[in-house]
């Protein structure tokens, strides 16, 4: 017990301000609002090991001594640099190194899962970000596009920027759908985790989140389009363009649970069970 008071006040006492700048971050920032529900899913993913961490045998391991330093010298280099980035993915490595010098290879491995699903709180550094956001913002423009098309609408195109008769929409940042991204991936993940206790199907959910919310959000820049088209541009504002989002979002969820369900119409569980079993049994 007071190894683990040592522990984490040593741990509170260095991050204490890397964690009030996250949770200031999730609490102003849209993109990463489901912060606040990783630190709570980790612990129980940990809780839920429990009983295969009493069984693992303890071997503590120097080697977790050098990931702490490293970990501790990106969190000096994130200070100094002020780069907020290296000095949150620091946490994750003095977790992980503080697990792998107390007990070990075997109880990191446990515990890799839990560990490595951190990172989903840890806001994407900006010049990644906007790499990917400005590519999303003109496929987005692109698939709106195709669609008022299709429904004969009079369309022009100018990079984000759709031009209908009456009015003209700009494709932002905000609704490039990296932010539906980076929150049904952590759905996937969680989803999956939580329905199939196969690591390929739970792969292959997560995987699918990113063409899933791509497309869904390109449907939700049609719709606004559509809206704006027939009765003007108050459609595309204000409380549809903000309900228009919660309502893409169930419908890329919905879009998930059809992929789990061909996934276990492909691979049924109870099939892939047999098959394991085949293997084990002994041969006479």
């Amino acid at each position: 017990m007071a190894a683990l008071v040592l522990l984490t006040g040593g741990f509170g006492l260095l991050y204490r301000h890397v964690v009030f700048t996250l949770v200031h971050d999730w609490s102003i920032d849209d993109n990463y609002s489901h912060g606040f529900l990783i630190i709570p899913l980790a612990l129980y993913f940990t809780w839920e090991r429990r009983t295969r961490l009493r069984a693992a045998v303890r071997q503590p391991n120097w080697i977790g001594v050098a990931v702490v330093l490293a970990s501790l010298c990106s969190l000096l280099a994130g200070i100094l640099g002020s780069e907020l980035f290296l000095t949150r993915i620091s946490v994750l490595g003095t977790i992980a190194g503080s697990i792998l010098f107390l007990y070990g290879w075997h109880h990191l491995r446990i515990l890799l899962f839990p560990v490595a699903f951190l990172l989903l709180m840890i806001p994407v550094p900006a010049i990644i970000f906007n790499q990917i956001a400005f590519p999303l913002q003109l496929f987005a423009s692109r698939l709106g596009e195709m669609a008022l098309m299709a429904f004969q609408i009079p369309v022009l195109r100018e990079g984000n920027v759709i031009n209908l008769a009456n009015t003209s929409l700009e494709v932002a940042e905000a609704c490039s759908g990296i932010r539906s991204l980076i929150s049904l991936l952590t759905l996937g993940i969680v989803y999956g985790y939580f329905s199939d206790s196969r690591i390929w199907v739970r792969t292959m959910l997560a995987l699918a989140t990113f063409p899933i919310a791509i497309a869904a959000n390109g449907f939700r820049v049609a719709g606004t389009g559509i809206a704006a088209h027939y009765y003007g541009s108050d459609a595309a504002q204000g409380f549809f363009h903000s309900f228009s989002g919660w309502l893409i979002f169930l419908a890329a969820f919905v879009m998930l649970f059809f992929v789990h369900r061909a996934l276990l119409w492909v691979a049924p569980v109870k099939t892939a069970k047999k098959v394991a079993a085949s293997f084990a049994a002994p041969r006479v």
